[in-house]
């Protein structure tokens, strides 16, 4: 922290924002021996949500300290205007923060990141996920904001309809609304035959799950 110090009092803002990413990545790989022992439950929350069971899913070990120095590199970043390194930084924030329930914080960020990726030749292809990842936490939060966020998303990003992960996204508003859960199941299935879901995508797509009443039903 001392040498982040100096570096800053001397405006070497990005050598600086380096040293935060290092101590928060110190911070992540404390956590690794807790994401192990918990593999087998991350197996079993992909199972249930790939079946019409739904296991109890513990929340993914997060370190607010790494958060917090993510933030910093990032604000860094934008002040050097290093805003590839800044959104790598705010996309290890919103990760995080959807996985605290911080649903409107991820949003935030990952619309801004959508955005900017969006008209950019090089990142244009990246904002599909981007937007992907919002409307899921939108979908965390309440139905009806998932709806307006993709309509939203859409106009915004009109290559965004076409995409896996929007169609997806209709699919499992419309298995939400029908309350059919099965539905709901057959959707997630389908896409993850061709894009296997990360444990971030599972752990969301969870949650939303066991918000279709008569899911717990299916489990007696």
């Amino acid at each position: 922290m001392r040498a982040i110090e100096i570096y800053t009092d001397m405006g070497r803002f990005t050598i600086a924002a380096k040293h935060h990413i290092s101590i928060a990545e110190i911070y992540e790989t404390e956590l690794v021996d807790i994401e192990k022992a918990g593999r087998a439950e991350g197996v079993e929350a992909a199972r249930g949500l790939l079946s019409h069971r739904c296991p109890a899913l513990k929340p993914a070990p997060v370190s607010p300290q790494a958060i917090a120095h993510y933030e910093q590199s990032a604000d860094y970043y934008k002040g050097e205007e290093s805003n590839s390194s800044a959104n790598k930084c705010l996309l290890k924030v919103a990760g995080y923060a959807a996985q605290l329930e911080q649903y409107q914080k991820a949003i935030d960020i990952y619309e801004q990141v959508g955005t900017n990726a969006m008209d950019s030749p090089l990142l244009k292809y990246s904002a599909k996920d981007y937007f992907f990842k919002a409307a899921l936490c939108h979908f965390c939060i309440d139905m009806l904001n998932a709806k307006l966020a993709v309509q939203k998303y859409e106009e915004l990003f009109p290559a965004f309809s076409d995409s896996r992960e929007c169609k997806l996204m209709k699919k499992l508003l419309e298995a939400h609304e029908e309350q059919n859960v099965d539905s709901y199941t057959e959707s997630v299935k389908e896409y993850d035959s061709i894009s296997r879901l990360d444990q971030w995508l599972t752990t969301m797509l969870l949650r939303i799950k066991k918000t279709i009443q008569g899911d717990e039903e299916d489990l007696r």
